[in-house]
């Protein structure tokens, strides 16, 4: 296999013999492991290989792209570029055109020149030990577990015409683990984003949940009082960061922050609480790629800014709307700063955060409620208030008097991400966490729980 450094060089060489205007090579080794397991059981486990190739080509104003996975040799690099550069020959001049990036004279991450980094089964073998010995705990309480551990490992290789040459290794791991008693009664998730997770931990959450749902307590719709865990905070500032921090969207009037009568609501103060959501690609814990690295264009990601470096971003700063996403041909239509998409999420709450506790501190702060563990089936309703709609899952628990006195129904909910922090009040410390339901698109976050004390449960859910 033509090492990935050669494709780019290969690309780059291509184009430029074509006559192309320019070109960008993106080249993404990947590296696959996972384990499934159902019914006190593995199922399937396997590992994976891949290898993914973008040309961007560039002609006058416009660009054109081609894109392979698998094997691609020499001849198939060339045969991109005929084709990526045909496709910008036929193609209107792009609105987010603008000069490619150059390289910059900070000392990149990492040596281009290295090899991808890989992993192997071996990196299951204690989650698969730890297991063994929960099945066997899972069949002496008449419950199953179910669940799954992957953990991949994806090596990028960015090349432009212009010099840059750039690459990042970007590991990702999850486990998640289903535990429901064998009538069905009763059922609890526990998610975290990282293959080492304590799993001894995690199965005894699973264990607590299931005894709390013993004693069944039938809910009817309505407002309730609501402590949301850090893994159902973290799915709906998702929600935030993926459908309402859009600049070109905001300008146009589609979304939570466009101002009425034209323009954004940057600058405006959008929650009383201090909340300060920001992303940044070297946070400790869940760093990501620092640097722009896309296939293809949008209202607010440009291939034009590959390799543009990223830096910690503040979308919200102390309660005001400090910044929204623009590629740099959109951010000086508007006279902004650029600020790119960064693959994390961080909300934090200046000194409230600090000693507000964890999940479990909070419920015994309260005097009667509703524990959620996660949300499920997400989706955005009114694009103008960002109101989405959704349902819990596997666990809603009823605190009375600071403890949790038994498991409720589930519900339908319809909640603004953007209301819950005007809304919250109470934060207590953040943690990284991942969402059950965004946790596959948005791994990398630290959220703290909050409390709301009018969660809005639309209807009653007969989902389990």
């Amino acid at each position: 296999m033509i090492p990935a450094q050669d494709l780019v060089e290969r690309g780059l060489a291509s184009a430029d013999a074509l006559g192309a205007d320019g070109c960008m090579v993106l080249v993404e080794e990947s590296s696959h492991v996972d384990v499934r397991f159902a019914l006190n059981t593995t199922t399937t486990n396997g590992e994976q290989r891949g290898r993914s190739v973008s040309v961007i080509t560039l002609s006058g104003g416009a660009f054109g792209s081609a894109r392979r996975t698998g094997e691609v040799g020499a001849d198939g690099m060339a045969d991109m570029a005929v084709a990526a550069l045909a496709d910008a020959r036929q193609a209107p001049a792009a609105s987010d055109a603008f000069p490619l990036v150059e390289p910059s004279g900070a000392r990149p991450a990492r040596d281009f020149g290295l090899d991808p980094e890989e992993t192997d089964s071996g990196a299951l073998e204690d989650v698969l030990s730890a297991l063994s010995g929960a099945f066997g705990r899972a069949r002496a309480r008449d419950a199953v577990l179910a669940g799954f551990a992957e953990l991949d490992v994806a090596t990028l290789y960015l090349g432009s015409s212009t010099g840059v040459r750039l690459s990042h290794v970007q590991p990702t791991g999850a486990v998640s683990l289903v535990g429901r008693t064998a009538d069905g009664s009763g059922s609890a998730w526990v998610g975290e984003p990282t293959i080492a997770p304590s799993l001894e931990r995690m199965e005894h959450e699973v264990w607590r949940r299931l005894d709390w749902a013993t004693t069944q307590v039938a809910l009817d719709a309505g407002r309730y009082e609501v402590i949301m865990p850090p893994s159902a905070v973290s799915d709906m500032m998702g929600m935030l960061a993926f459908d309402a921090l859009g600049g070109q969207d905001a300008e146009d009037g589609r979304t939570i922050f466009s101002r009425e009568g034209g323009g954004t609501r940057v600058g405006e103060t959008i929650t009383p609480l201090p909340f300060t959501l920001y992303s940044d690609p070297f946070e400790q814990g869940i760093a990501c790629t620092p640097f722009v690295a896309t296939e293809a264009s949008g209202s607010e990601t440009s291939v034009f800014d590959n390799g543009l470096p990223s830096a910690r971003t503040e979308w919200l700063h102390e309660g005001t709307l400090a910044r929204l996403r623009y590629h740099r041909a959109g951010a000086a239509r508007s006279g902004v700063e650029v600020a790119p998409f960064i693959d994390n999420l961080v909300l934090r709450c200046g000194d409230r955060d600090r000693d507000g506790g964890s999940t479990d501190d909070m419920v015994a702060r309260t005097e009667r409620g509703l524990l959620l563990t996660c949300l499920w089936y997400i989706r955005e309703v009114d694009p103008a208030t960002l109101l989405c709609t959704g349902l819990t899952r596997d666990g809603v628990y009823v605190i009375e008097n600071g403890a949790v006195v038994g498991a409720a129904n589930n519900f339908r909910f319809n909640e603004s991400p953007v209301d819950l922090l005007q809304r919250a009040t109470e934060v207590g410390t953040p943690v990284r966490s991942l969402g059950r339901e965004l946790g596959e698109y948005l791994n990398r976050t630290i959220m703290p729980p909050l409390r709301i004390p009018d969660y809005n449960m639309s209807s009653v859910s007969q989902a389990s």
